[in-house]
């Protein structure tokens, strides 16, 4: 005999799986099938999470997809594992480039743009967080959130810029995060705060809303990304495993898997027609109204203070 509380909990997880599938929905799904032929798509961070799955689909529609990746066999094993699964080979090729690294990034430009005389979409994806009591910091001394969120997407992106403009018509996406509204910029101390990771996620905003600015009617569009809660293995450093056991409950109802974060991403390098929306947010396949009041003197102060810094290291 089935015990009766066994009719009770059936009800109720399949009402709590019903909740999970109506969420899903409202995630949004690019279910454009845009062709990539002819193609260079270059990826930060694309040997896991999101940025694997906008590699994998990507190379599936016969883009040139170039791995960027701080290690260069992780990069390679990604590759592997594409293959694998489609069980042909495609056009991807890996290349190292370490973001907390002035001179990695030149080096990784400049290794690129001989190689490829065009690039049609740049997608700003890697990104790092540690916890809030712990001090991190690049090869060139910037604060790690700060160094590798920020500067080393807006160093790289100014670098690859001409090439982007070579094509007809290129696209940039900058992947940021929904806790930019828990951010601060501070122009006279950039590399502190409450919630470092935050901040950087606001300054890749500012950097997206002042980089369409600086690039209209040149053929290139430029897009945030905002993801949503996504399962992957940027939070390492400072997501302890009991973390994942208290919060499991909430995270059924929010958390995405890579392919379901990766779905806007994809859809701002390919859906037809959004140009006219350069210099946006979009979450869930769509327009994103953010809370942040942006202030377009600060995006220039920004700008420019990130170019100082930059120039500073590197000359």
């Amino acid at each position: 005999m089935v015990p009766k509380f066994v009719f009770c909990i059936i009800p109720a997880v399949l009402a709590l799986i019903g909740i999970r599938k109506l969420r899903e929905r409202s995630w949004g799904y690019c279910r454009n099938r845009v062709s990539f032929d002819n193609k260079v798509v270059v990826i930060t961070g694309a040997n896991s999470g999101i940025g694997f799955e906008v590699a994998k689909e990507l190379a599936s529609r016969n883009a040139m997809v170039v791995l960027a990746c701080r290690k260069l066999n992780s990069a390679k094993e990604a590759i592997e594992r594409i293959e694998q699964q489609f069980k042909r080979k495609l056009k991807m090729r890996a290349m190292e480039v370490d973001l907390a690294s002035l001179l990695s990034i030149k080096q990784f430009a400049s290794n690129v743009q001989k190689l490829y005389p065009e690039i049609h979409v740049l997608v700003n994806n890697a990104g790092i967080a540690y916890p809030k009591t712990e001090k991190h910091f690049t090869k060139d001394g910037f604060e790690i959130h700060f160094g590798v969120n920020h500067l080393g997407h807006f160093y790289l992106t100014n670098l690859l810029l001409d090439k982007l403009k070579k094509s007809t018509s290129s696209r940039i996406i900058i992947v940021t995060s929904s806790l930019l509204e828990k951010g601060t910029i501070d122009l006279k101390n950039l590399e502190s705060g409450k919630n470092l990771y935050a901040n950087s996620k606001l300054a890749n905003a500012y950097f997206c809303k002042e980089l369409s600015k600086r690039i209209k009617d040149t053929g290139v569009s430029v897009y945030g990304v905002c993801p949503g809660w996504v399962y992957t293995a940027l939070f390492r450093h400072s997501i302890r495993w009991y973390h994942y056991i208290m919060v499991a409950p909430i995270a059924y109802f929010f958390i995405r898997s890579p392919k379901q974060g990766a779905q806007t991403v994809i859809y701002c390098a390919s859906e037809p027609g959004i140009e006219p929306q350069s210099g946006s947010l979009f979450r869930n396949c769509s327009l994103y109204k953010s809370k942040v009041n942006f202030d377009e003197n600060l995006a220039v102060q920004l700008w420019n203070e990130s170019d100082r810094l930059i120039n500073q290291k590197i000359k």
